[in-house]
């Protein structure tokens, strides 16, 4: 069965004394979702659990991101994370630090649907 997008939302997050690419990630993903509002769910009454969430996040060290923690923090659908060379590291070189910015897309897809519901 197809797929359709019915949602994207665009966060960013960061650790700016821990260096921790996992905290920014899952700052990323909490800043996402807290741009959405989704009444689609219970305006159609299709369950959560037919929604497949696809989440990318990118930072300058991606195999350092736990994807599975960062997908906990997902509360509803089918979550798969993944990790891409992206975001952006700020060194401070007078404290030997790093601080690390990470950004996420937040991608949620429900099977196509045509003709079966209608918005009134």
């Amino acid at each position: 069965m197809s797929e359709k997008r019915i949602i994207l939302e665009m966060g960013i997050g960061n650790d700016l004394y821990g260096q921790d690419y996992t905290k920014a990630a899952r700052r990323a993903v909490q800043d996402a979702l807290h741009h959405s509002s989704i009444t689609l769910f219970s305006r159609l009454g299709v369950d959560h659990k037919e929604m497949r969430v696809v989440v990318t996040i990118g930072v300058q060290q991606p195999e350092a991101v736990d994807c599975d923690l960062v997908a906990q923090d997902l509360p509803r659908g089918r979550a798969e994370v993944r990790a891409v060379l992206g975001g952006l590291d700020v060194e401070d070189s007078d404290a030997g630090t790093r601080h690390v910015i990470a950004t996420a897309a937040v991608e949620a897809y429900l099977p196509d649907m045509s003709g079966k519901y209608r918005l009134v």
